[in-house]
């Protein structure tokens, strides 16, 4: 049986492949155009790498810094799980929304640029939020956050698709996933403890002081941009760029399967802390806090994606992503503690691996407006972050933690049927390709 891949068709990867028998005859002649692109061991990879990672760990801790404390903002304010899920689900729909119009402003300006200044606005943003009177002042600010941040994600994966040998791509990406999983993770466990000792609002103040440190270091590391060449992107040209996107296939696909990855994680990590301060289990705000020490297992799955795509393909990791995620999902409806533990393993890890492939194989799939490309990817992505949020938080107040892991596997439902529908399609045109030959 054939190893399992992106998801492409044997004719999108005839189109996008790099390696082809034309290509093959002209490299002893051409010089290699990726030469100069940074590569692991190479000089300034390593400052990207770190530079890239501070921005991850700033864009996930600021982007669900309120995830957390859900249960003690209701408390304190006096508003159901779905009312205060808004705070989160406003940060992602921000960034949905701002995601696709910065970046053309990034085709125009670079990619540094942007992410520096996006970064820097959304840290100054977090310094204002434990201020909030409301709790609908929290959530337009938070919503205001979120549009702040789109220009990391809008940025981010072109600025490494120019910058980075193409065979690094993954691995340079995983990086930066990771660096979202660490930021996840850090911006929780500070924000429960902090919390538990002093109050909500203290605990968003602590986030904003880490935010401020991780965009002084991105500024300090992150290196010039040698392959970017502006270009203005009107209106026009835009949307007949986003239409190019969405008209090709594999890209659509792409696109679904990163927002159904997303709606599982928002649903469960906007519920989890409801559930796990309640009965059976009463826990702690800042035990609650810690159990995101788990998204180190995130910080491993997708540094890893890029060796387990080289082993099983880009259809198998994802298959095997699916599969981790729904085994978790299952695990979390035990009554034990540890049962629930060890079901947010399986659901991270496999969302944080799912994601890693699926966001590399935009990247390399877009041959021309990348930014645009990854944008679309990032606005899917966090408009199924946000109506996992939203829809996760409503089953769970009218139904329960079943409801909430219903929806999770409704959407590993979806993701899996998308890339069987992938395989079989490669496996049609393989077939049809092989009878052409032997005619």
């Amino acid at each position: 049986m054939p190893p399992a891949d992106t998801g492409a068709s044997v004719t999108d990867r005839a189109a996008a492949s790099p390696s082809s028998s034309t290509d093959t005859s002209l490299s002893a002649a051409a010089p290699d155009p990726e030469s100069d692109k940074l590569r692991p061991g190479g000089p300034g990879y390593r400052r990207m790498s770190f530079a890239l990672f501070a921005a991850g760990v700033a864009t996930f801790a600021l982007l669900y810094s309120t995830q957390a404390l859900l249960p003690a903002i209701s408390t304190d304010l006096g508003v159901s799980p779905d009312q205060a899920s808004w705070t989160v689900s406003a940060a992602t729909f921000g960034l949905a929304l701002g995601v696709i119009p910065l970046s053309a402003v990034s085709e125009r300006f670079g990619r540094r640029t942007l992410m520096t200044v996006s970064l820097s606005v959304a840290a100054l943003i977090a310094m204002l939020v434990p201020f909030a009177p409301s709790l609908g002042a929290l959530i337009a600010l938070r919503g205001i956050q979120g549009v702040a941040l789109a220009g990391l994600p809008a940025s981010a994966m072109a600025f490494l698709a120019e910058e980075v040998r193409a065979k690094a791509l993954v691995a340079a990406i995983g990086l930066f996933v990771a660096g979202n999983s660490i930021g996840g993770m850090s911006g929780r466990i500070l924000t429960g403890w902090v919390a538990q000792a002093w109050g909500w609002r203290a605990a968003l103040a602590a986030v904003g002081v880490l935010a401020v440190v991780c965009a002084v270091t991105f500024r300090l590391l992150v290196p010039k941009a040698r392959h970017f060449a502006p270009r203005s992107v009107g209106p026009r040209a835009l949307a007949r760029t986003l239409g190019g996107h969405l008209a090709d296939p594999l890209l659509r696909r792409l696109y679904a399967i990163g927002g159904l990855f997303m709606t599982v994680f928002g649903a469960v990590y906007t519920v989890i802390g409801y559930r796990l301060v309640a009965e059976p289990f009463n826990l702690p705000q800042g035990i609650v806090g810690s159990i995101f020490v788990i998204y180190l297992v995130g910080t491993v799955s997708s540094a890893a994606a890029g060796k387990l795509v080289a082993r099983t393909g880009r259809r198998g990791a994802l298959y095997l992503a699916v599969g981790t995620t729904s085994t978790g999902l299952l695990l979390t409806l035990s009554g034990s503690v540890y049962a629930v533990l060890a079901g947010l393993v399986l659901i991270t890890a496999g969302f944080f691996a799912g994601h890693a492939v699926a966001s590399s194989s935009v990247s390399r799939t877009a041959k021309t407006a990348r930014a645009q490309a990854s944008a679309l990817y990032q606005c899917a992505y966090y408009v199924g972050s946000s109506l996992g949020g939203a829809l996760g938080a409503a089953a769970f107040h009218a139904v329960g933690w079943e409801g909430t892991v219903l929806l999770g596997l409704a959407a590993m439902v979806g993701a899996a049927s998308i890339t069987l529908y992938a395989t079989r399609k490669a496996v049609a045109e393989r077939r049809l390709l092989h009878l052409e030959k032997a005619a």
